[in-house]
């Protein structure tokens, strides 16, 4: 072959590794050329070994557009709507680097800056369990995600939840306010901890059935696994949940019933109040026509 630059060799033997990355790793001087450092402009001849030590997994940096399709109900030059379905993964994480939320959205947004960088949370400003359903607003420039995320600390954002619950709820309405941390006994799981952080979580009751509640929930916090943890410490976990419910479950499913129905948040750019909703997914409604 005619002399190629270092990087663009390795761009092209090295799959789904972007040129951008090379040239860091040679920056950086992790890239040897029969055992020295190597510049990016390095003319690569035969013979030549080359080794080279990237300075991350690659599958926890390089984000590949997917083209799947997304249920979007609304959007505009800064901030989209999207309702997630139960089942799929916000962002790549071990064991799931692909088919996320992210790898579709950085299919779609593919020409925007912030979607060009290969962040695994580029847009996000807050995230839904891979088994909850449900609306999630996502920025689409610096300007948007930094207001948007403000809001959300800012507890200025409004997130409204329904869930179906195990057993009877007594009271109308209430607060549940109790920290929450890692558990002891599984650290991929969530618990109600004395050393955990602040988790504040208001709740309505819509409908009381033989065996179950159907409840509105408020997060005016936003730690993992929130409702599921709180509706859990009150002795009346979500239905289907497998991590914080009941062993034998009543109904076949494949996530926990509980659906992100309701976002309210001022909008970044023009400051108007944005408010939307969507339907329960098909099998949260069939559940809830066999209780009726």
């Amino acid at each position: 072959q005619s002399p190629l630059r270092l990087d663009k060799f390795l761009t092209i033997h090295m799959e789904r590794c972007s040129r951008n990355r090379i040239q860091t790793a040679a920056d950086a001087g992790n890239i040897l050329v029969n055992g020295k450092p190597a510049k990016s402009s390095y003319k690569v001849k035969p013979g030549d070994r080359i080794s080279l030590v990237m300075p991350y997994p690659k599958r926890e940096i390089e984000i590949i557009p997917e083209n799947i399709p997304l249920e979007i109900p609304y959007e505009d030059d800064d901030l989209l709507l999207v309702n997630k379905p139960a089942g799929m993964v916000v962002h790549p994480g071990h064991g799931n680097y692909s088919a996320t939320l992210v790898n579709a959205l950085t299919y779609h947004l593919q020409n925007l800056p912030l979607f060009q960088e290969g962040d695994m949370r580029a847009g996000l400003v807050h995230r839904i369990d891979k088994d909850t359903s449900g609306l999630m607003v996502v920025a689409k420039n610096d300007e948007a995600h930094t207001e948007l995320s403000r809001q959300i600390a800012a507890k200025e954002c409004r997130r409204i939840y329904w869930a179906i619950l195990e057993g009877i709820l007594k009271e109308d309405s209430g607060r549940v306010e109790k920290p929450v941390g890692r558990s002891l006994k599984d650290r991929k799981l969530m618990a109600v901890r004395a050393d955990g952080r602040s988790a504040v979580t208001l709740f309505k009751v819509l409908k009381r059935f033989e065996k179950n509640t159907l409840v509105e929930f408020e997060l005016k916090t936003g730690r993992t696994h929130q409702i599921r943890v709180h509706a859990a410490y009150m002795g009346h976990p979500v239905v289907g949940d497998k991590a914080y419910g009941y062993k034998n479950q009543r109904f076949k499913l494949d996530g926990q019933l509980l659906h992100a129905k309701k976002l309210e948040f001022t909008h970044p750019h023009t400051g108007e109040k944005m408010s939307f909703e969507c339907e329960l997914p098909d099998y949260f409604k069939k559940v809830l026509n066999l209780l009726a």
